[in-house]
């Protein structure tokens, strides 16, 4: 049995896995998800490589690295998203938890 065709991005993957719609974490996840981000040295490192990429300088192995930095941060990204919606669901319904379908 085959399904409809799907994206089949790692990022519609994640976003499929991970549902940001739905408003499930708690507020206490919630804001320790929204509070992470690269540290600095990797944002250098971002930097460096989108740097490159815009000179045309990048070899195969930073061409991948920073495949996987985008990835990440899409996959970090998701999750915020799905942060927020859950603490404006908690913020929404008088503190009570989000009911599932």
């Amino acid at each position: 049995m085959h399904s409809a065709h799907t994206d089949g991005s790692e990022v519609s993957i994640l976003n499929r896995l991970l549902r940001p719609e739905a408003p499930t974490f708690s507020p206490e996840g919630a804001q320790d998800i929204l509070s992470l981000s690269f540290p600095e040295c990797d944002k250098e490192r971002m930097r460096e490589l989108s740097a490159k990429a815009r000179a045309g300088t990048l070899t195969a192995e930073e061409d991948a690295e920073a495949g996987r930095y985008e990835l990440l941060g899409h996959l970090l990204g998701i999750m915020q998203s799905k942060a927020r919606r859950s603490l404006k669901s908690h913020r929404g319904d008088g503190g009570q938890k989000p009911r599932t379908p």
